[in-house]
Parts: C-alpha cells; structure tokens; sequence
C-alpha cells in the first residue's frame, strides 16, 4: 500500500532526517547520472526530491504519482510537472524515457510485477532506470519513522532476480544511508562521517537502502519461418538422373509433362 504524499513531503522537506536522507540518495545519483541534456527523465512513486539537478537541462522531467498515494504540485516556485497516475497506466508513450526513477514505488505497490512491466514499457533502447528500495538487512525497514519502514524491503539478491525477470539487466547497486533513522541532533550532526564510513566497509547489506541501476534488455527477434524454409530445400535438382518430381515429392504424371 502506497503511503500518503503528505507524509512524504513533510518526511522529505521538513525533516532534517529527510532531507539528510534525500541529499545522500541524490548524490549518488548524480554520481551515476551526472547528466540528462536533451534527455526525458521520469520518477514513479515519490522520487521527485532526486529529479531537482536535471531540471535544468533535460528535455523533459515527469513525476509520476499512483492514485493510492495522491500528488503534489512539484518543483515549488516553477511549472508543475507531477501527473497522478495509475501504477501499471502511466500517460506516456511506448520508449519515449531515457531515464527512469523509482523510489517509494516498487516496494508498496500491490502489483509489483505489472508495475515492472510498465517501467520497460516506457524505457526507450538503451534507457535505464534507478530503484531505490529498503534493503531487507538494514535497520531503515525496521522503523516506522521513516518511509523505507513500510512496505516489502528486499535484499539484493531478490531485487536482481526481480528485475532480470523483467527483463532489466543490471550494471551497478549501491548501498546507502549507513546513518540511523533518527532524529536525535547528536545523529544528524555524525551522519556525514557515517556515511563516509560506511561506503568503505565491504558489505552491502550494511547500508538501510539500496539503489540498483539496470538496462533495458532488448530479447533477439524470432525468425517466424525460417526454421521450416531451412528445414525444406528446394529439390530443384531432384529427378535429373530419372523421374522429375514436384515439389512434394511425388512423381509426375505423363500427363502432367510438357510436350
């Protein structure tokens, strides 16, 4: 079940848990994707607070926010782009996103796998998308202070199997928010160091978040045909040394033959 896009917003704008939660994730997209120029970018769930740095210069940003969980005028102060849509129906065009960001999407939707379907739908050839998603191991799902407590979190090994179903290929995963989900000041002031601590330590499934970058697979086209066409060659020498045969192998008749 989708959470409430006010509690999002008050989580991520108005927190200084969020918004330290929201800084370290962003920055490690644009750490992936440094770049979107003449590009269209979009988010499902409530990944507009990663989608800021590309609103710049890529041709197009859309947020995409399923009915359940409601939607929000965004960004503040310029023309909106938020568009309330359904999880498995979203209003754009077969291959037209070149990137794609799902965050708070894939973990509380109620039909996850139809929800991947729709991803690759609207990727286009060579597009990727980022999921970010709470990681089974880490203790951000077993709070309910933060959104990444609710939901299905995952580990890495279940998200990959997911996705490759789908039909994603995956090119990187990352682990993230090594700090605790708290809101004490003593936290908020170590989170920086935490981090920094925490990428240097070679175990995943330390960070309460994980982001997975993946590729659109494009499966090789059938040859409808060609396998039987292989199968039966033509028998255009067949008969030289006696009776002429058709094409089915039977002998003609004498009265079939030319005179």
């Amino acid at each position: 079940m989708h959470l409430d896009v006010l509690d999002l917003r008050n989580f991520y704008y108005r927190s200084a848990l969020g918004r330290g939660a929201q800084r370290v994730i962003r920055d490690e997209l644009t750490r992936i994707w440094p770049e979107a120029k003449g590009q269209t970018v979009a988010g499902f769930g409530f990944a507009v607070p990663l989608m800021r740095p590309y609103l710049a210069e890529a041709r197009r940003v859309i947020g995409l926010m399923p009915g359940p969980q409601g939607v929000m005028p965004w960004p503040a102060g310029q023309p909106n782009v938020s568009v309330l849509c359904e999880d498995t129906f979203w209003p754009i065009q077969t291959g037209q996103v070149d990137k794609l960001v799902v965050m708070h999407g894939l973990e509380t939707s109620d039909n996850p796998d139809a929800l991947l379907d729709e991803c690759w739908r609207v990727l286009g050839p060579g597009g990727r998308a980022v999921f970010v998603v709470p990681n089974r191991a880490g203790i951000w799902s077993r709070s309910d202070k933060t959104p990444f407590g609710f939901g299905r979190p995952f580990s890495l090994g279940q998200l990959d199997a997911l996705l490759r179903r789908h039909q994603f290929v995956t090119e990187r995963s990352i682990s993230m928010l090594y700090q605790p989900p708290s809101h004490r000041r003593i936290w908020r002031k170590m989170a920086p160091l935490l981090e920094r601590v925490g990428h240097n330590v070679p175990y995943v499934a330390a960070g309460g978040v994980l982001m997975v970058e993946v590729s659109k697979h494009m499966a090789a086209p059938t040859r409808t045909g060609l396998t039987e066409v292989v199968k039966r060659p033509l028998r255009a020498l067949e008969g030289m040394n006696g009776t002429p045969e058709t094409a089915r192998g039977s002998p003609l008749r004498s009265s079939d033959q030319l005179g």
